[in-house]
């Protein structure tokens, strides 16, 4: 087995490569070709931390994948990553381990940014306005990614402190130059400026009310991952002309659904919808609640390998 740290993985990720990759993870598990268990979850109350445990396999394929991503806030005040995380990947011929990738979490970040960002394009989007509710890393990801694939001009962030949001701020401007990039007072106020809006926080309550949403809006919530998350207020759902979810079983169980199962019904897989033509009306508003797939861990953690080894 060959352990891959993550100066290597990050060396080797090709963002707009990795968009496309997780539109081929999506398309597979809403095939069917991919055995993909509902994650485990375990929390660590006394750190306040949580972790995360997925893993796939596409049949016929060479691998298979199990991945472990925690989040210990606690660690900031340590001086140390917030994010944890690793993925190993096994022969699906003989079960031995084949690549043991060191990545921190990294590749879970990118690869939610970079479903985020391909669904925007799958819509059809054309934004030159990016909003963000988070300042974590993957508020920084979202802007890094949506840039692949869209003109943008200018972020409006929103954080639950003004200090973290600053320093989100500056290094999103490090990051992305030619992207302004500003700071609002409120979640509201996010989304009387942008059109195109991702969530990304820790949140077990609303922080976007329906009424703070304009015709034309759309919203990816990323944040929602595990039982009692929420982001959006559940009428946002409701009033939304298109409803997309990465896995039913999961969006319902784990993600903004949860808090809608009367919406249910009418959602549809990102992985079926690449097979329609029109993303609806103009002025339409939709949503993608977004859980995070083992599917996705197991097609980022082939790319990287075969890109390593």
């Amino acid at each position: 087995m060959r352990i891959v740290a993550l100066p290597e993985i990050q060396r080797a990720l090709v963002y707009r490569e990795t968009i496309d990759v997780m539109r081929e993870a999506l398309l597979a598990y809403s095939r069917g070709e991919c055995d993909t268990p509902m994650p485990m979850h375990l929390d660590i109350a006394a750190a306040h931390a949580e972790v995360h445990l997925k893993s796939s396999y596409r049949r016929g394929g060479k691998y298979f994948a199990l991945k472990i991503a925690g989040t210990f806030p606690e660690n900031q005040a340590r001086g140390l990553p917030v994010g944890s995380g690793m993925m190993l990947l096994s022969s699906a011929e003989t079960g031995e381990p084949v690549a043991f990738l060191a990545d921190g979490g990294h590749l879970t970040d990118v690869r939610t940014a970079a479903v985020a960002a391909m669904v925007a394009r799958e819509l059809g989007r054309n934004d030159r306005v990016l909003g963000i509710l988070g300042t974590g890393i993957q508020a920084r990801l979202q802007a890094r990614l949506h840039a692949e694939v869209l003109p943008l001009e200018r972020t409006v962030l929103w954080g639950r402190t003004r200090e973290r949001a600053e320093l989100c701020r500056r290094e999103l401007e490090e990051m992305t130059p030619a992207i302004d990039t500003v700071v609002v007072s409120s979640p509201a106020e996010v989304a009387r400026n942008a059109r195109l809006i991702v969530t990304a926080t820790a949140a077990r309550g609303p922080l976007l009310e329906a009424a703070d949403i304009a015709p034309g809006t759309h919203i990816s919530a990323v944040g929602a991952d595990s039982p009692g998350k929420q982001e959006l207020d559940p009428e946002i759902l409701r009033k939304a002309a298109l409803v997309l979810v990465d896995s039913r079983r999961q969006c319902e169980k784990l993600g903004e659904l949860q808090h809608a199962a009367d919406v249910l019904s009418r959602a549809v897989e990102i992985g079926e919808f690449e097979f329609c033509t029109q993303a609806g009306h103009e002025d339409a508003t939709t949503v993608c609640d977004i859980t995070g797939l083992g599917a996705e861990d197991l097609f980022i953690a082939e790319y990287c390998w075969e890109k390593t080894k």
